[in-house]
Formats: C-alpha cells, structure tokens, sequence
C-alpha cells in the first residue's frame, strides 16, 4: 500500500473552544502555535474535566490541556497517566469523565453499565493518538540491535536468556553481543500498551508467543514496572535490559530495527499511520464506536506493525449534561488540526488520516 498523504482532520464544528492553539503548560508562558489568543476570551466553557487512563497519552496530554485551558480560562482539565487498564476502570465507575486507553472498550465492558452515562446509552472509543511502539534496550557495547517478531517473544516470554543467543547474533551479524544474562521489562500494571505489544507478537509470531493479546502481562520472567516511564526508568538504570514503550518516551535508549518482510526497519510516525490506515474498524459496536482492528501482518517495510492506537473513550450521552459539552469540546479539541499537531510536536505522534479524521468528527458530533 502506498503511503498517502496525512491531512488534517476535518472541520470539527463543535464549539468556538476548538479554535485553539498550542500554548505553555499549565503554569504558562510559551507562545501559541498557531490561532488566536481571541478565542480565550470568548470561550463560554467553564467547569473541571478530570481524565484518567494511557501513560503512553502522557506527553500529548500535558501539551493538549495546556493548549485548551489557554483558549478557555475557565476550564480545568486534569489527566492522570495511571495505565489504560486504570482509565477504563475509572470511567466506568464515574470517577473520570473520559478515559485514555491503548485498548478500546471490551464486549465484557460495553455489555455493563457507566456510572457518568445516561440511562440506556454506552459508551464510545474515539482515536486520538497513533505512535509507534519502541523496543528499547540498554546493552553494554551494543549500539545497534536488528530483532524479528519471534525473537522478541522468545525474549519476553524468557526463553532466550542471554544476548548472545545463536537466534540474536543471527539477525546481528556486525554487533558484539555480551554473553550476559538478558533482562526483560514488562509492565506490571494493565496496559493497553502491553496489549498493542502482545498482539503484534501473537500476529506476526504465532509459533512463539501462543498467548491472546491482553492488558496484563502474561509472563512472570523478566522484570515488571509500573507505566511507561517505569518501564523507561529500568531500561535505562538497568544492565542489558531490553523492553517496550511508547515511542515518544524513547529517549537516549537504543531501539531496536523491527524485520517487516525481508527488511529491517526503524518506527517512524508515517509507518504507524500506514498500518493504521490500512486496517479496518471493529464490527458488531455503536455507530460512534470507532475501535479499530490493526492489521499487523503487513511485509511493507514502509510500514510498522508495532503501532498502538490511543483512544479517549466518553460517554454517547452524559448524565450531566455540563460535563458532556465539556468532553465533547475537550475531545474535539485532541481531535483538531490544532490538536493533532500538538501531539506531533510533543509527543512524535502520527497525525489521523484524512479519512479517520472525518468518521471521529461525526462521532464527537454526538456526544451530548
């Protein structure tokens, strides 16, 4: 498939709210991005959103409530980066008002009932966030490190134990690999992140990672951390470690080539947005509901299949009709030409195709 080009979402004729700009953080001071600072003083939103849910979201986050509290100085939006498994957990409960989460709702999930939803209605996923998922590694004389998909299970799963495995030096011809004892970084808590990972091994390396894709790490081999900068954190003060995080996280660390076809390849914000596009929206939910189903088997080294679709998940309806106008000019915002390139320059971020853009705008349209 070719790769097309990645336009701005569409016109999302919400609120004036959405003609918003990238701004400071919280506490101020840098210059807008684009927009003008008129719409802050025309903003008519006022209230306190609170989200829970995705560390992967985190980056992105900070910049898009810095950006939507400029525009509307009488809104307060508060995210905690908790874990996807946390963010669905709470909005179920009524304690957020929307959730970030790497996983879109579950049928067990859609088939109870939201605490801040009205009566008889459910809740919808809505993309807002693409990125690469990295392979990150810290491995003493190790530079560069070429790795296929069953490799990667092998490793993880804790059946290579060492770094200079005949199945690693295979694929590193030109790399001197320690003869030490490798240490692999999970998750610890539930992470969609952790899900998006499984699955493209369960996809693309049936043969070794025989495991459903999940938000809890299957495994007890190697060593768990709490979210994404957990995860950061022990690959990088740790010694020969080897483990996986959102892109934008990456940091200093190795990355890992990824073999796509007979090629291996580095992540970038094209070759997620590729996958993406080309895979299809899950079936058989609300019309509004816009999980997708990622295609991982693809062989066009302009791709990359270890990509994780980040949602904000809100209610069709709310019981309080003021949060609702809130979520909906919140998430609208995330999903603006605005919003998206604040993600991009904040968080490395792969844009919503033209496409996508406008099937999450009809969503966002019905949120009430």
């Amino acid at each position: 498939m070719k790769l097309k080009r990645y336009a701005a979402p569409a016109v999302i004729a919400i609120t004036a709210a959405l003609a918003l700009s990238a701004c400071a953080s919280n506490e101020g001071g840098a210059p807008a991005a684009g927009g003008s600072s008129d719409a802050a003083t025309t903003s008519a939103l006022s209230g306190t959103l609170t989200g829970i849910g995705a560390s992967s979201q985190g980056s992105a986050q900070e910049a898009w409530i810095a950006a939507f509290q400029t525009a509307n100085p009488d809104v307060t939006v508060n995210y905690d980066p908790q874990g996807s498994g946390a963010g669905r957990e709470s909005f179920i409960s009524g304690a957020a008002a929307f959730a970030g989460s790497d996983s879109a709702l579950s049928d067990d999930e859609l088939a109870g009932e939201f605490a801040s939803c009205a009566p008889d209605t459910k809740a919808i996923d809505i993309p807002v966030y693409i990125s690469p998922i990295a392979v990150v590694f810290n491995v003493e004389g190790v530079t560069d490190l070429n790795l296929d998909a069953a490799t990667i299970a092998n490793i993880f799963s804790g059946k290579i134990t060492t770094w200079n495995d005949p199945a690693i030096a295979a694929l590193n011809a030109d790399a001197t690999l320690p003869s030490a004892p490798i240490t692999a970084v999970h998750r610890s808590d539930d992470s969609g992140t952790t899900k998006n990972f499984t699955d493209y091994l369960g996809k693309v390396a049936p043969e070794a990672w025989a495991e459903k894709a999940a938000d809890t790490f299957p495994f007890q081999s190697g060593e768990g951390a709490q979210g994404t900068s957990g995860v950061i954190q022990a690959v990088t003060n740790g010694v020969n470690t080897i483990g996986y995080a959102d892109a934008s996280k990456a940091g200093d660390l190795g990355v890992a080539k990824l073999k796509v076809g007979d090629e291996f390849v580095e992540y970038t914000a094209e070759g997620a947005a590729a996958v993406v596009e080309g895979s299809p929206i899950v079936e058989g939910r609300e019309a509004n509901d816009i999980a997708i189903a990622l295609d991982r088997s693809t062989t066009d080294p302009t791709h990359y299949p270890l990509v994780l679709v980040s949602y904000a998940i809100a209610c069709q309806e709310y019981a309080d009709a003021a949060q609702g106008e809130l979520v909906k000019a919140y998430i609208g915002y995330l999903a603006s030409e605005d919003g998206q390139s604040v993600a991009a320059e904040s968080a490395g971020a792969a844009p919503l195709s033209a496409d996508l853009s406008s099937k999450v705008a009809a969503a966002i349209e019905t949120i009430k």
